[in-house]
């Protein structure tokens, strides 16, 4: 069954939508805030899930102390729309991105994580072009073997290389634990720390990260910010995790029914391109309101394909219903606007002005 919003939004902007309850995205806003504040530890939002300037900056203005970007063509379109104190997390890496760093640096705050040598040597040019020092933090692994040194004893040789670099200044350490891995992580922080310290060093930034890490908000000794990012919108793998309910979770893809060419099997007109094909390690791709019970099994480039065989509420052609996808932050990257609503009226478009910076 269509719902009377679910119809006006097809009717003046087509499916597949992707449509944004402002309630719930400032309530979102709201909540995370209160946790960071609860915990005194400050809130560095991540854009990478909304890549929206103007939703970063209801992020500051209810209390957010800078945002957190991944790319640096994010951080240049969040800089040219006014924000500031900007902490790109990840390694730049080339002459190019060096240069537009350096630009960045000169005219906003910006700060940049580095796990190796051969970044941190690159990032001093910045710096220098600047005329004034690129705060760097170091990125620690403790435990996602994903980016970061394995090791406190590379940390503090990083931190003495940054402290030793013309155009360079040390600001601290970057971490994101495990859901389970903080005793871990306060152990790797101790070491490193007490290290650095005997440099002659002192960290100002100590960064935890993550969403589903909310519920360890201000669990490391020492931390100074935390930088969860999905929570403004928050999605299927969130609620999995526990940090968050459908309630919470603000944006639905709208999608009709195409095709019911067998009764336990129909077709959405959201596929691959709308959804992508990142499960989150999850059954399905994504969870649909009106019908709970049905799965959508797998993809074509823009058909869903759905399996009814589960459930006795079965769409009709035409139904548009509402899905909560797996993982949101790439969803949203698929397109070029959302549509925003309060309750059931349309309150207009928003750019996903960030969207698509592969560099």
């Amino acid at each position: 069954m269509t719902t009377p919003l679910a119809a006006k939004i097809a009717r003046e902007y087509g499916t597949p939508a992707l449509v944004i309850d402002m309630d719930r995205v400032e309530r979102n806003i709201a909540r995370i805030q209160a946790i960071c504040d609860t915990a005194g530890v400050a809130n560095r939002p991540h854009i990478k899930t909304h890549k929206s300037p103007f939703l970063a900056q209801l992020q500051i203005q209810a209390g957010a102390q800078g945002i957190t970007c991944q790319k640096l063509g994010e951080a240049e379109v969040m800089a040219d729309a006014g924000l500031d104190n900007i902490l790109i997390s990840y390694n730049l890496i080339g002459e190019e991105k060096v240069a537009r760093l350096g630009a960045l640096l000169a005219r906003t705050n910006v700060t940049v994580a580095a796990d190796n040598a051969v970044v941190i040597a690159g990032l001093s040019n910045a710096g220098i072009s600047a005329g004034r020092p690129l705060p760097v933090v170091i990125e620690c692994d403790t435990g996602r073997k994903r980016a970061g040194v394995e090791t406190p004893a590379e940390a503090i040789d990083l931190a003495k290389q940054i402290a030793g670099t013309p155009g360079l200044s040390f600001a601290g350490f970057m971490l994101y634990p495990t859901e389970t891995g903080w005793q871990e992580a306060q152990r790797f922080y101790n070491d490193a720390l007490g290290g650095v310290r005997q440099l002659g060093l002192n960290p100002t930034i100590v960064s935890t990260g993550g969403s589903p890490n909310l519920k360890n908000v201000g669990n490391l000794d020492g931390a100074t910010e935390h930088r969860p990012g999905t929570y403004i919108y928050n999605d299927r793998m969130q609620v999995a995790a526990g940090v968050a309910t459908w309630d919470d979770c603000a944006l639905h893809v709208y999608s009709t029914v195409v095709s019911r060419a067998a009764p336990e099997r129909g077709i959405l007109d959201a596929g691959s391109k709308t959804l992508t094909a990142d499960s989150g390690g999850l059954d399905g791709y994504g969870l649909i309101l009106e019908h709970p019970e049905a799965r959508i099994a797998r993809f074509a480039e823009e058909h869903g394909f759905l399996d009814l065989s589960k459930t006795n509420s079965r769409p009709a052609i035409g139904d548009v219903v509402r899905i909560v996808p797996n993982h949101v932050c790439v969803v949203v990257n698929m397109a070029d606007e959302v549509v925003m609503v309060r309750g059931d009226e349309i309150i207009g478009t928003l750019p996903v002005a960030a969207r698509g910076k592969l560099r």
